[in-house]
């Protein structure tokens, strides 16, 4: 599989693959024009409560990517979906966090890759 990450506000018009969105919120600052999107995926997005609690505090990290990995595991059909998207094909994962280590993007990844 061939999966990139990327933030939003770092995408060019050169940027190839099919790029998903999978922020909940739409990014600020962005038009939607600006991104080309094949897809956003806001539902595999974590919840709106989730997401608040995390807050993006690395300190909550492990706990995030446990409570997150486990909300992923109702939207098994979405990943696999991706995954056989990413096995023809690049797969971008757009997110707009700041921190590119701590996001939903790189527990989105793991759970492609590791199928969890």
């Amino acid at each position: 599989m061939n999966i990139n990450l990327m933030r939003v506000y770092d995408v060019t018009t050169s940027t190839k693959g099919y790029r998903v969105l999978v922020d909940r919120v739409w990014p600020r600052g962005i038009k939607k024009e600006a991104l080309a999107l094949d897809e956003w995926c806001k539902d595999l997005a974590p919840s709106t409560e989730l997401r608040k609690w995390f807050g993006h505090e690395p300190a909550r990290w492990d706990e995030f990517r446990s409570r997150y990995l486990a909300e992923l595991k109702n939207k098994a059909d979405t990943l696999e979906r991706l995954r056989e998207i990413a096995d023809k094909k690049e797969l971008v994962l757009l997110y707009s966090a700041k921190d590119k280590a701590h996001n939903q993007a790189v527990v989105i990844y793991d759970a492609l890759m590791n199928r969890t």
